[in-house]
């Protein structure tokens, strides 16, 4: 369980998160995190996906990135808002060189503190402590498709195909992978 100024390492993706506010302290009602998106953060295989249970909100506090919603890219720049719906596929990158600041919200929380969680521990996994670097590897896509298929109440994957993402997690968990 994530706690308030708890930072959430997932730099292998691009990305920092430092935890403002959790699920407990919002009484479930919401997890507000602070984003660094680092340069070239998502530019290659980003995770379209929805939250089939959440509306997810951000604000670009610093820099300028990219959103994709629904069926198109839109650029956000420092104090644009976007509030992406429950159900609504989207992904976002930071194409510049500059690292971004976002505001985000997951509303209601659910488990999505527990997932982010659980991307970092995968990311130790699939680079050895952070030793080597990222790479959307066979072994990477079966660990990614273990920790999917716990929180298909939180996120599901639109891109690659949900269905993909559950066989590789059915033969992850079959083959005994924990992270």
């Amino acid at each position: 369980m994530a706690t308030a100024n708890q930072i959430l390492d997932l730099t292998p993706l691009g990305m920092l998160f430092t935890v403002l506010q959790t699920r407990a302290d919002t009484n479930g009602k919401s997890l507000d995190l602070h984003w660094e998106l680092l340069p070239g953060c998502n530019m290659k295989d980003p995770l379209l996906h929805i939250h089939p249970n959440a509306i997810e909100t951000y604000e670009v506090l610093k820099g300028e990135m990219e959103f994709f919603v629904k069926d198109k890219w839109v650029v956000a720049r420092e104090g644009d808002k976007l509030m992406v719906p429950a159900g609504v596929s989207h992904t976002f990158r930071n194409p510049t060189n500059q690292t971004v600041t976002v505001l985000n919200a997951h509303q209601p929380a659910l488990r999505m503190e527990e997932y982010f969680e659980d991307v970092s521990k995968v990311l130790d996994k699939v680079t050895n402590n952070r030793q080597t670097e990222f790479s959307m590897n066979p072994k990477t896509m079966l660990y990614m498709g273990v920790l999917m298929n716990r929180y298909r109440n939180d996120i599901i994957a639109r891109n690659p195909p949900d269905a993909a993402v559950r066989v590789l997690g059915f033969v992850g968990n079959l083959i005994g992978l924990n992270y």
